[in-house]
């Protein structure tokens, strides 16, 4: 329950907002948000000392989704902030993207602070592999510099093939910049973009690391980062960080989450991220060079640290793991599912999982050499550490050694993750896991070996939502179908019934503000030449080529939208901008020039520009969507998905496909109106949102925008 200390701080801190900003505008929505969190975070249960921890039941976690307009990020920072001050917790706010990440640090939290007066501390954090390793760099550099550019030779292993020079002098750019501080070592200041052969060279990693050990310790980007954000009320991350860190099992990259309260932004996208953090794969030809490489440094850490017998144990492992690997290919090679196609990439799905029969054993052998080299190399990576705490060792060759070997232990890993979940076999009625081998056909014949949950929520629920202290899930669209039982489904707290659900009402006024438009468009996107000929047939009509007004053309299909593109009219060819020939930035830029010019701007876009992509005022004054976002269920986890699905005696079309496309459709709708003075029109090019049951469905999640046509 909230007390009058928590009532009143958040009272008082709005209030101040209004006061020190006069233009701002309190909105209901908005002050509804604030109280439904800090309700939410009110019910979190504390472990009392020598108990057991409380079993959560979705108590302290709320979800709200917050229409364009509402204020969301200043509603949970402030609910938020207060919250986790009175309650003795971190808040930890997780976006979908690095640049959203930076938007909350550079412009949300200071205006947060400056305008309400609430005194927090804040800080951003990034995954280790956005870091440089001094270690590594001034190695690199060091030697080079000691060898004249003349064999290059150390640390070899870090290099595939003999560096270039312009690579040689981007090192040594970083290097002296680096010991200069004029650059911090994290990779998103670098002026220019750092390609990533060359990143990885350098960049921060668990395995290879020295950690207290390192002679670069006090000047490491990544330590320096991390001992900040132990003394600041708010921890900035990304949905691919918290997924680490929970994957790792909570608390060693961000705050534990039995003292944090999440706040979780952009939440529709928190399944799939977590769903590729709990899968894995490994490359048959990566593995091949490490194993047979590897025998290399295992005798090196036996002469360093007399433990001769544990290196041959590895080797042994190794050995056994390279002749697994050899015999897969050998099966592989005649593998009728894996032929060579048109795009050089093949693709064998195991059907719903199951090991086929004839690779029963060699599967069981393969995860079992992966697991025992994984073994030896963690107990020779102890001894290299024992050798360190040696005084008469010679501690640079064993740091030296250290991170070269880390380079192997980071593969290993990765085999043995891959081969793990390959060999698991769900216990009866349990979901499957989706398993497959892609084969490559590029420069080198190689083949991936991959397995993957089919769902994200038990890991949701079990390892993040049953442990944390609070959380607040929100984004513009969380409903489908104007429900919530997609999004608690695909998160896992649908097993957490105390979870609390909320949907804000949109600041606009949309019968006011917007049309929709559906014109009798008979050809069905189920044929596609058809269709593509009657959107050439109908942009001319809806698309003045005379008004210096902003039009976005949304499409499902690539090829669509460029077959779209080669036939419109010729005088349409000069407003045309094509999403994927020119930069985003560089995209929008133009586009903005042109209308404050005085002349019409035509988007084509695909997915990627149907959410995020904000074009206010004159910049979007139609929204076009040449067919409904339905998609394809054309990768192996999505088709295992669908099987298990159909098996349950379920419909994945009417259970996921229609959910997901009714998600997408609001998000493309919703670049038409992004503030409360904007105007313009949405059209369908889509006849099933007429003629299909499921397309009324559809139109019903629409804004109410008013009919024309």
């Amino acid at each position: 329950m909230l007390t009058d200390l928590e009532k009143n701080a958040i009272r008082d801190h709005y209030r101040a907002i209004s006061q020190n900003l006069p233009q701002f505008r309190p909105r209901s929505a908005q002050r509804e948000m604030i109280a439904a969190i800090a309700n939410a975070f009110s019910r979190t249960q504390t472990r009392a000392e020598g108990e057991e921890a409380p079993k959560r039941e979705g108590e302290s976690i709320v979800v709200v989704e917050g229409p364009t307009g509402v204020g969301k990020s200043l509603a949970y920072l402030l609910a938020g902030g207060i919250m986790a001050q009175t309650r003795g917790k971190r808040l930890i706010v997780s976006s979908a993207t690095v640049a959203l990440q930076e938007q909350l640090v550079n412009r949300d939290l200071p205006f947060l602070v400056a305008k309400s007066g609430l005194e927090l501390t804040f800080a951003l954090a990034k995954g280790r592999g956005r870091y440089l390793c001094p270690y590594k760099l001034y190695q690199l550099t060091q030697s080079n510099a000691q060898q004249n550019l003349l064999g290059f030779e150390a640390p070899a292993v870090l290099w595939d093939s003999k560096p270039k020079p312009e690579e040689l002098k981007l090192l040594r750019d970083m290097a002296d910049e680096f010991a200069a501080r004029r650059f911090n070592g994290d990779r998103d200041t670098w002026p220019e973009k750092i390609d990533d052969a060359v990143w990885m060279k350098v960049n921060n990693d668990n395995y290879g690391c020295l950690k207290a050990a390192c002679p670069n310790r006090s000047e490491c980007p990544f330590y320096l980062a991390r001992d900040t954000l132990e003394n600041v009320d708010v921890v900035v991350a990304n949905h691919d960080l918290l997924m680490v860190d929970i994957g790792m099992g909570g608390g060693v990259i961000l705050p534990a989450p039995e003292n944090s309260f999440y706040c979780i932004d952009e939440a529709h996208h928190l399944p799939k991220k977590a769903l590729s953090q709990f899968a894995a794969e490994h490359s048959w030809n990566q593995a091949v060079w490490a194993l047979e490489k590897l025998p290399a440094v295992t005798d090196k850490i036996a002469a360093l640290t007399d433990k001769a017998e544990l290196a041959n144990l590895a080797d042994e492992a190794a050995a056994a793991l390279l002749e697994s690997l050899h015999e897969w290919q050998f099966h592989l090679s005649e593998e009728p599912e894996l032929r060579p196609s048109e795009n050089n990439e093949s693709v064998w799905l195991w059907q719903d999982g199951k090991i086929p029969e004839a690779l029963e054993l060699t599967v069981s052998n393969t995860a079992v050499a992966a697991r025992s080299l994984y073994k030896h190399a963690n107990s020779l990576n102890d001894a290299l550490a024992a050798a360190r705490r040696d005084k008469d060792q010679n501690s640079a060759q064993i740091d030296r050694l250290s991170t070269e070997f880390g380079v192997f232990r980071a593969r290993i890993e990765q085999i043995t993750a891959a081969w793990d979940l390959l060999a698991t076999v769900p216990a009866e009625g349990e979901e499957p896991l989706a398993k497959w081998i892609t084969r490559h056909l590029d420069d080198k014949n190689d083949y991936i070996f991959h397995a993957s949950p089919i769902s994200s929520a038990s890991h949701l629920a079990n390892n993040l939502w049953r442990r944390a202290a609070g959380a607040v899930l929100t984004s513009a669209t969380l409903q489908s179908l104007g429900s919530f039982n997609l999004i608690l489904r695909q998160t896992g707290l649908q097993w957490l019934p105390e979870t609390t659900t909320l949907a804000l009402q949109s600041p606009f006024d949309f019968d006011a503000q917007g049309e929709l438009y559906i014109p009798p468009v008979h050809a069905s996107p189920k044929d596609p030449a058809a269709h593509t000929a009657a959107i050439v047939e109908w942009l001319p009509k809806l698309v003045s080529t005379e008004e210096a007004i902003g039009t976005l053309v949304l499409f499902s299909s690539r090829k669509q939208m460029q077959e779209v593109a080669l036939r419109l009219p010729e005088a349409y060819l000069p407003l045309l901008l094509v999403q994927g020939e020119l930069p985003k930035a560089t995209l929008l830029q133009k586009h903005h020039q042109a209308i404050s010019e005085g002349r019409a701007s035509i988007i084509f876009g695909l997915d990627s520009f149907a959410e995020g992509l904000d074009l206010p005022g004159e910049a979007c004054v139609q929204v076009i969507i040449a067919k409904l976002p339905f998609a394809m269920p054309d990768n192996p986890v999505e088709k295992t998905q669908n099987r298990w699905i159909e098996q349950r005696g379920g419909n994945p079309f009417i259970e996921i496909t229609v959910p997901e496309a009714s998600i997408k459709l609001v998000q493309a709708v919703g670049r038409l109106i992004r503030t409360e003075s904007d105007y313009g029109r949405v059209t369908i090019l889509d006849n099933r949102i007429l003629t299909q049951r499921y397309g009324r469905q559809l139109l019903a999640c629409l804004p109410a925008f008013k009919r024309v046509g």
